[in-house]
């Protein structure tokens, strides 16, 4: 008998331990907090499992507690979960403080990234005609012919390169008809993991990515 495929990537681990522990993990809707020391649970369970490695295990746990979905449910009060979805222990105020805090500097680097990105209103734009001039009629602004001036063509977007094909790197990504900042947080034998500055975690491949422009 062929020995199973290992997983590659961080987005499949969760997907096999959503399926393999339902009343743990989930994969959309409201996150249940796990337990401490749901790692050393997970690898006794799943020490006959071939497909799991412990260094791909422990990057998805980290993966699936950093999402925003998982840092709203860690709440005071809040019960977390066994394996099974057994309730465990309570949770304290310092680490609901603790979840809110990395929630919120997650939150506000999305924003700054966005800001920075964002092309700035009104910047650079050509309007092709000035005030109206008396009797209603519009009075084109001076310019060959009249005509708009055309704005200096924007260089194509750069593919990446191996050296920038990590994490971190800032990119865009062609979701539906315009291209979207994103920031690579994983890359995996078979895609490339980036992240959208709503949060969303996508998995594409790498001659889909652009690198990022940087901002003069």
């Amino acid at each position: 008998m062929e020995n199973p495929e290992k997983f590659s990537s961080s987005k499949e681990v969760i997907t096999f331990l959503a399926e393999t522990f339902p009343a743990c993990f989930s994969l959309e809707g409201e996150a249940k907090p796990l337990k401490v020391g749901i790692f050393q649970d997970l690898a006794e369970r799943l020490q006959d499992e071939e497909r799991v490695s412990k260094t791909l295990l422990r990057s998805a746990l980290r993966h699936y507690t950093n999402s925003w979905r998982y840092l709203h449910s860690v709440k005071e009060g809040a019960f977390r979960v066994d394996l099974d979805g057994n309730q465990d222990a309570a949770i304290e105020k310092e680490h609901a403080d603790h979840a809110l805090q990395q929630l919120e500097e997650s939150k506000a680097k999305v924003a700054e990234r966005r800001k920075q990105q964002a092309p700035k209103a009104n910047k650079g734009k050509e309007k092709g005609f000035a005030k109206k001039a008396p009797g209603g009629f519009s009075r084109p602004k001076p310019g060959v012919n009249g005509d708009k001036p055309r704005a200096p063509k924007r260089p194509p977007a750069q593919k990446l390169t191996d050296g920038d094909l990590k994490a971190g790197t800032e990119v865009t990504v062609k979701v539906g008809k315009a291209p979207m900042p994103a920031v690579i947080t994983e890359v995996a034998k078979d895609g490339v993991h980036v992240q959208l500055n709503t949060g969303m975690v996508l998995k594409v491949q790498a001659d889909n990515l652009r690198l990022a422009r940087q901002k003069r």
